[in-house]
């Protein structure tokens, strides 16, 4: 599907019209510039297929899908940046133009052109508003996450927001467009939430095996913090805590708090709630069923985003005295 795609979402340029010719450019340039490692977009292809049979029809949902994330990525970069705010060649200002028009204007005038029936028009516009305005609630739980206080269950409610909201927006979206009954439709809200969950738990691994380690450095209260700080001793927690502060600043600080992050105990928690999230997305789709050319293909979705890569760290002597 992947030129099917792209020329989906050249005609979704060509909606902001021949008299907005730099409006244009700086999207086009923000989009080159901001590409992904995983072809998510095809996303609501495949939950509009599950129901119809028919990928084609929700092809404008895929540019939607690339839109809204390239935004929140690109405004993500600039809530957590250290530096001016560029994209590619696009200076700052530009940058964030471009970020605000493909991130609500471009994706509404996708929902509401010719290429979406008329009758779920309004239900996919109300999709995209909500959606913003649960991943902004979000991504401020987020920037404000006080380590102190933070559980696995305040984590998951705010990577419900921040990556829940999106996935939730375009499964919702591809279900309406495929005149899904609401039982259905919000059976596939609640798919994308915990799809949402999955994927930020998988991003925050990557994180750490990358060696980018952007949540250290940001603060970040990620959920793997979260187990951490439950599976560790009451009188260690002020430690860990520490150590979650100095990384932002201090390379030995963060290694140290990878040690702790990486230890059994830790892991094996962080393990099973991955496969209690994994669990849940897939007794929804037990409950959907659906077209069975596609519904094996979420499943499989599924079950790759719900790997568990992270290994044991031999446990250190920092870690021991913590």
């Amino acid at each position: 599907m992947a030129a099917a795609i792209e020329a989906e979402r050249e005609a979704a340029l060509g909606l902001l019209g021949a008299s907005a010719p730099s409006v244009r450019a700086v999207v086009a340039a923000l989009l080159r510039h901001r590409t992904f490692k995983y072809p998510l977009s095809v996303l609501p292809l495949i939950v509009h297929a599950a129901e119809t049979g028919a990928l084609e029809p929700a092809l404008p949902l895929t540019v939607v899908h690339d839109l809204w994330w390239t935004s929140a990525c690109c405004l993500d970069d600039l809530a957590d940046g250290q530096g001016t705010f560029a994209v590619g060649d696009l200076d700052e200002s530009d940058a964030l133009l471009a970020t605000v028009i493909g991130g609500t204007p471009l994706p509404l005038l996708v929902v509401q052109s010719e290429r979406i029936p008329e009758q779920v028009r309004a239900a996919l516009s109300a999709e995209v508003v909500r959606c913003w305005i649960g991943a902004t609630e979000g991504q401020l739980r987020d920037l404000h996450g006080d380590a102190a206080t933070a559980t696995r269950a305040s984590v998951a409610a705010a990577y419900l927001g921040k990556s829940g909201a999106p996935y939730s927006m375009i499964t919702t979206m591809a279900a309406e467009l495929a005149g899904a009954a609401k039982p259905r439709v919000e059976l596939w809200r609640e798919f994308g939430d915990v799809f949402g969950v999955l994927w930020q738990i998988f991003n925050d691994q990557e994180d750490i095996l990358s060696g980018r380690d952007e949540d250290l450095l940001n603060g970040t209260v990620t959920y793997l913090l979260a187990c951490a700080l439950e599976e560790t001793a009451p009188h260690s927690t002020a430690g860990v805590l520490g150590l979650h502060t100095a990384a932002r600043t201090s390379p030995q600080a963060r290694t140290e708090l990878t040690d702790v992050l990486l230890a059994p105990a830790v892991l094996r928690r962080f393990a099973q709630d991955i496969d209690e999230f994994r669990h849940r997305a897939q007794r929804i789709l037990d409950e959907l069923g659906g077209d069975q050319a596609f519904v094996p293909v979420l499943r499989d979705l599924v079950d790759r985003s719900s790997v568990m890569h992270l290994q044991p760290r031999a446990v250190t002597e920092t870690a021991m005295a913590l």
